[in-house]
């Protein structure tokens, strides 16, 4: 699909500032917010953008094509839309919009299991290309059934959540009373009154619900009740005996997302799994961890011959895919960068923030003639080869 998007909004930090205006602040500050102090949120995006290419400007340069394989399927470019949970909070019908331009485009999208559409319903707008992330039920028989839809949706990837052992710390959302259980607050319902748009686009759409879970939920649930139905459902922490069986029932391909070390990966391996998504759950869990890219260049270089490993949190543009790329990764996923879009643009923004995305790509690759996403890291500038800096002294 050639790229087309909308020139008033050129990057991904343009469509955050329209996003800011155009919905509640409680819905902003869900989507935009990290944990704790925000230091690992800012920090993904930092350290993401400390990573330095270099161009091959005399050598012979026939053209760049960002299609990438994955898992047996050759995707369009080398980025995908990352599982988000309460989309339909920010926008009305978002992951439903989000499928179609990923379809559209030809990239994966990720449903998350507490997202606001339903299984079946995105498995028929992208005809069964769409992956489906599992946070792991604390019951065996809710974990097989929510298994055995996705099988029959013709999921062909199924992402388990690691990175969520418990719910991030995160301020917010506590004073926004959006914390579990959630509340609405006379300050929320204020917000809501200032933003029209958004209230009229929701009242059409229906008050966004958890789709995919719909079938286990007792009817009639006050917010309260939904908060403890919530918390008694999902186990959160996985591990070897959680993720075997997992292995053993599912026969597309399986990804762990929201590994962090070298020794989760090993373990990964052992468990017979076909890629990890290194992440930090886009700064929410832990601020006291590392960025994403610093553990992705250590489990890529010593484990990328083993499986397929990948990255999300902390990208907003095309050089920030780029230096991922380089950096080791073999694909990318954004989350909040396609939020703002659908929350800035409705139900264009889905299909403009690929383009913007697709653009900024191609003209990196070309800048520094590189032809194919695989070859993205023989144009990293390691450690090493960085000047000093100014007044430093070299031996």
């Amino acid at each position: 699909m050639k790229p087309t998007y909308d020139p008033n909004f050129p990057t991904v930090d343009d469509l955050r500032t329209r996003a800011k205006k155009r919905i509640p602040r409680f819905a902003f500050e869900y989507l935009d917010g990290g944990c704790n102090e925000d230091v690992n949120l800012h920090r993904n995006t930092a350290d993401i953008r400390n990573v330095q290419l270099i161009p091959h400007y005399l050598s012979e340069h026939t053209g760049s094509d960002m299609s990438t394989r994955l898992f047996g399927h050759v995707y369009d470019a080398p980025f995908g839309i990352a599982p988000v949970g309460l989309q339909g909070l920010m926008w009305p019908k978002t992951p439903e919009i989000l499928a179609q331009a990923a379809f559209e485009h030809n990239i994966p999208f990720c449903l998350s299991t507490v997202s606001t559409s339903s299984i079946e319903t995105v498995a028929e707008i992208t005809e069964g290309q769409a992956w489906f992330q599992l946070y792991h039920p604390a019951e065996n028989r809710l974990r097989d059934d929510l298994l055995k839809r996705a099988e029959a949706a013709g999921c062909p990837v199924l992402v388990v959540v690691c990175d969520v052992p418990t719910f991030g710390y995160r301020p917010r959302d506590i004073r926004n009373g959006l914390a579990m259980p959630p509340k609405m607050t006379l300050r929320n319902i204020m917000q809501i009154l200032t933003k029209p748009n958004w209230a009229m686009q929701t009242l059409l759409a229906g008050q966004p619900n958890f789709e995919t879970l719909k079938p286990y939920m007792p009817k009639g649930l006050n917010l309260k009740e939904l908060g403890q139905f919530m918390s008694d459902t999902f186990a959160g922490r996985v591990n070897d005996e959680r993720i075997a069986p997992i292995r053993d029932m599912w026969k597309g391909k399986l990804v762990l997302k929201g590994l962090a070390s070298e020794a989760d990966t090993e373990r990964a391996i052992k468990l017979g799994v076909d890629g990890v998504i290194v992440s930090n759950h886009g700064g929410r869990q832990l601020d006291a961890g590392e960025s994403s890219i610093k553990p992705l260049t250590r489990i890529a270089a010593k484990y990328g011959h083993q499986l397929t490993v990948m990255m999300d949190s902390g990208m907003r543009s095309g050089p920030d895919i780029a230096r991922t790329l380089a950096s080791g990764a073999e694909f990318t996923f954004m989350g909040r960068s396609f939020m703002y879009g659908t929350a800035a643009l409705g139900s264009r923004g889905g299909n403009h923030t690929i383009a913007i995305l697709k653009a900024q790509l191609q003209q990196i690759m070309e800048q520094i003639c590189c032809e194919t996403v695989a070859d993205f890291p023989n144009h990293l500038i390691r450690e090493s080869q960085q000047p000093p800096s100014v007044g430093s002294t070299v031996d």
